[in-house]
């Protein structure tokens, strides 16, 4: 019995329940345990395999959620900043919410893992979330995750009920843009082209009015261009211009890796940004400051200028 092929996209739910890759991927390992020790156990005649498994991978989540804090952004804590100098105190008590790194997975694995689903999809009690994924997302009958959870198709139509009602006042969900669409490789390519020449002015005529920049974790967020244009300012200030980018994907979104300069030179992975870019602009920017969960995405941590632009 196989259960690799099943690895990606139960990483992928796993990565939605929990909002963790790191944690996601020890689940499915744990997963793939079970299964295997099971595997005398299995009735192909009550579920096939993916629903099986899917079945395991549900319960370990839901046993991993227990007395567990949801996983914010900066964004869903507090209000915004309006002090760009703030100090940039990382708060590593809070177990932050990861993103996804999407080159490891195939394209339908990463399908409605957008940032902005994910960190709302965490207000949700655990139950409904796996209902919400397991349906919506999924596309599971209400009978099967029925039996996914041990309860009843009418108890999962209301869990999924109470799951759509409880989203239905986050914005931006439906503002769907996929990273190779050609408007938003030319927003991020320019913003990619004002941010290594260390050029602010450019960098805010590419936001959108309300644009949003966080940071975790630093639990610190900021809202509007002209904020966002006075922190980068800021950084331009403190670690110097020569900056170096690279274009990837994080949860199906545009993401750039930041190299910052080196004192004796060459450059070392700063952070990675995941954007979301509305109408040609950048309206949300998700700036990932914490190397383990750079880690994740198998960036070099550091390269030298000449090699930078040859990679270009």
């Amino acid at each position: 019995m196989d259960f690799e092929p099943y690895r990606g996209e139960l990483v992928a739910y796993c990565y939605r329940m929990l909002g963790s890759f790191h944690e996601a991927e020890d689940l499915v390992q744990e997963t793939m345990l079970r299964a295997w020790k099971a595997r005398d156990r299995y009735d192909s005649t009550r579920a096939s395999v993916r629903t099986w498994l899917y079945r395991i991978a549900t319960n370990a989540c839901l046993t991993a959620l227990q007395g567990r804090v949801r996983r914010p952004l900066p964004s869903g804590l507090a209000a915004p900043s309006d002090d760009p100098g703030a100090p940039l105190t990382p708060a590593f008590d809070i177990p932050w919410l990861q993103p996804f790194p999407d080159a490891r997975f195939d394209t339908e694995v990463r399908a409605d893992l957008r940032l902005a689903l994910v960190a709302a999809m965490q207000v949700l009690p655990p139950r409904q979330r796996a209902v919400l994924v397991l349906r919506e997302v999924l596309e599971f009958t209400a009978a099967e995750v029925a039996e996914q959870l041990g309860t009843t198709a009418t108890a999962v139509n209301s869990a999924l009920q109470r799951a759509r009602a409880a989203l239905a006042d986050v914005g931006g969900l439906d503002e769907v843009t996929e990273p190779d669409d050609p408007e938003v490789r030319a927003a991020i390519q320019r913003y990619m082209q004002a941010f290594e020449a260390a050029d602010v002015p450019a960098l805010v005529r590419l936001l959108t009015d309300e644009a949003v920049l966080e940071m975790p974790p630093v639990p610190l967020w900021y809202r509007g261009s002209r904020d966002y244009g006075l922190f980068m300012d800021r950084v331009f200030q403190m670690r110097g211009t020569g900056w170096g980018m690279r274009q990837l994907t994080a949860n199906g979104q545009p993401a750039l890796a930041a190299y910052a300069p080196e004192p004796g030179g060459g450059l070392r992975l700063h952070t990675l940004q995941v954007f979301t870019v509305t109408g040609g602009r950048i309206a949300h920017n998700v700036v990932f400051a914490d190397p383990r969960v750079c880690a994740a995405f198998d960036l070099p941590q550091q390269i030298s200028s000449g090699e930078f632009r040859r990679a270009r």
